[in-house]
């Protein structure tokens, strides 16, 4: 198990061997995760290892994570709202040591160049050069200096972040990919299939100019080689779906598939100690058994049961129950 779910950080990434011949990219060498110093790093940190105490897989879980791992696939987690999908990333970008989560939430106008990739700002370009151009004309004091290269206006995205050859797979959430229209997951396969893209951008200016700098989404400067990124390490992909829709063939066949169940009193137990502490842990456990009985033919999510048990706490008990009943409604039922 290079993964483990222990929730404690350790070098087994350094024990992933090879990957399959067919998933093995050559991209030129870049750079690791830096180390976590600043202070939004170190809280950052803490929040990770707060998720990773959350998320303490099954056996059969684990196998499945592992298998992404080994393989270079994306890892398609489906489930209920609430069951821990999302999570799931934190938790092996901790234990790994991977650094930063790429987090890509997908809503219903999220396209793969301009929102995953990449985003070229080529209105500011272009205000930058008439200023530059006009403040020359005038040769008055206070002239704007020439705007720098094209790289000043382009931003890799999650995704595009993801595939750059890194020595360490980055960890890649692709939250709630089912929001998506319906040609995202299709866009998706060429790139999450071929480990790589490029920037047309940059493609047109390589004789002159074969390498620029360019912003990563951590907000670091690389650079980009005659207009395309590939990767060296196939980045970690976790795509999260509630099931709100199916997905094309051709994608499911290039993913390992998770589905996470409705999590058992232990597992919520776990859940409500780490977010809340032993004690409300031990007088929510009424709470516990009541959302459980509930779960079985009703569609609840984890979040409402730790909102019930917080506010009852601090509640008075002839309001208690009235409370919680009303915190936790059923999500399927038309409102």
């Amino acid at each position: 198990m290079i993964y483990r779910g222990t929730g404690e950080p350790h070098p087994g990434i350094s024990a992933l061997p090879k990957p399959p011949p067919w998933r093995d990219f050559d991209g030129a060498p870049l750079v690791e995760p830096g180390p976590e110093t600043d202070s939004a790093s170190t809280r950052r940190l803490g929040a990770y290892r707060h998720m990773a105490a959350l998320h303490r897989p099954s056996g059969e879980e684990l196998e499945i994570i592992n298998a992404a791992l080994y393989l270079r696939r994306p890892l398609l987690v489906t489930g209920s709202p609430g069951t821990g999908k999302s999570t799931l990333a934190h938790a092996v970008a901790y234990e790994l040591g991977l650094g930063r989560v790429l987090r890509w939430p997908i809503v219903s106008r999220t396209t793969l160049v301009d929102d995953g990739l990449y985003r070229y700002d080529a209105i500011a370009r272009l205000q930058d050069t008439q200023i530059a151009a006009s403040s020359r004309g005038t040769g008055g004091a206070g002239a704007v200096s020439v705007p720098g290269g094209i790289g000043s206006y382009i931003r890799l995205g999650p995704l595009g972040t993801a595939l750059l050859p890194t020595t360490k797979p980055r960890v890649l959430l692709v939250d709630e990919l089912d929001k998506s229209d319906i040609d995202l997951p299709n866009d998706l396969l060429n790139v999450l299939e071929e480990g790589e893209f490029e920037i047309p951008e940059l493609q047109r200016l390589a004789e002159r100019e074969p390498e620029v700098d360019v912003l990563t989404d951590d907000g670091a400067k690389v650079t980009v080689r005659d207009g395309r990124v590939r990767c060296r390490a196939f980045p970690f992909v976790v795509l999260t779906s509630n099931g709100e829709r199916d997905f094309p063939a051709p994608l499911l066949r290039r993913c390992i598939h998770l589905e996470l169940g409705q999590p058992d009193h232990e597992r919520l137990a776990t859940v409500v100690r780490a977010h809340l502490g032993e004690e409300l842990a031990r007088v929510g456990d009424d709470l516990i058994l009541r959302f459980l009985e509930r779960s079985r033919s009703e569609l609840l999510a984890t979040d409402q049961l730790l909102n019930a048990i917080y506010l009852t706490h601090h509640a008075a008990p002839p309001t208690r129950n009235r409370l919680a009943d009303m915190l936790i409604q059923r999500l399927d039922r038309p409102r």
